[in-house]
């Protein structure tokens, strides 16, 4: 013997346990599943079953088509991370054109959500998060509290909470340790200049507004970076069907 070998096209061990790894991270999405029951209406059961069982078919084709060497799996993790992809380009796009109607859609949102407030505890802590969180109040004002039935002003209302707001629209006093979830009753019944000395009279739909104008850098940023990371994904599949093939072909 010579002691000289033939030494053909080998698939990419690096490539493919790096294919491996990028689905694992995705797989890692499901870790944390909300338990809100209702938001107006919509079950975000519905949309954790539907991103659920999506990511679980893009990990698992990603996973067992790399550790298989399966280019079937391969090529369609990279179409269906193609078409993922594209939806979300698309989205944006969308989202950017048709901004006032998304606008008016997130009015009624919150709205629809003020509405049966008392009703779902996961959807009265998630409203009382983001007022506290976005310093607001209401959707567009505090007077949209007027659409829940133990908040309205009207004569017929015989709740404490009559013509108040919930206590996460209040300002908070850093002197104060314990939380006074009593300071919005009545509160709506003042001046407006008095309402701004105790609760944010901003909506939630402008605040939101303006953080995204504040932070558009980095909202951005996170935008560009899962679009990178899908591309890196594609690719990396691509390279690997590649080297798969080069392989077999060479047999």
């Amino acid at each position: 013997m010579s002691g000289k070998h033939y030494k053909g096209p080998e698939v990419s061990c690096c490539i493919k346990y790096f294919i491996f790894a990028f689905n694992v991270i995705f797989w890692g999405v499901l870790s944390n599943i909300s338990s809100i029951t209702d938001l107006g209406g919509f079950d975000p059961v519905w949309l954790f079953l539907v991103v659920g069982g999506v990511m679980f078919i893009l990990g698992f084709a990603g996973c067992i088509g790399a550790l298989r060497e399966n280019t079937f799996l391969l090529k369609f993790f990279s179409v269906f991370l193609g078409i993922i992809f594209f939806l979300e380009l698309t989205a944006g796009v969308l989202a950017f054109v048709f901004k006032d109607w998304i606008k008016d859609q997130l009015y009624i949102f919150i709205n629809s959500n003020i509405k049966a407030y008392r009703d779902d505890i996961d959807l009265q802590n998630l409203i009382d998060f983001t007022q506290e969180y976005w310093q607001c109040c209401g959707a567009f004002g505090a007077d949209d509290w007027n659409l829940n039935i133990y908040f309205n002003c009207t004569d017929a209302n015989a709740s404490r909470e009559r013509c108040g707001v919930p206590f996460s629209c209040c300002t908070k006093d850093p002197a104060e340790d314990v939380i006074n979830t009593q300071c919005g009753y009545d509160v709506r019944q003042k001046s407006e200049l008095d309402q701004q000395a105790t609760i944010h009279t901003k909506g939630c739909v402008p605040q939101f507004e303006k953080w995204l104008q504040d932070n558009l850098t980095i909202v951005a940023g996170v935008f560009i970076g899962i679009a990178l990371l899908q591309i890196f994904g594609i690719c990396l599949a691509q390279n690997l069907v590649s080297d798969i093939e080069a392989v077999r072909a060479s047999w």
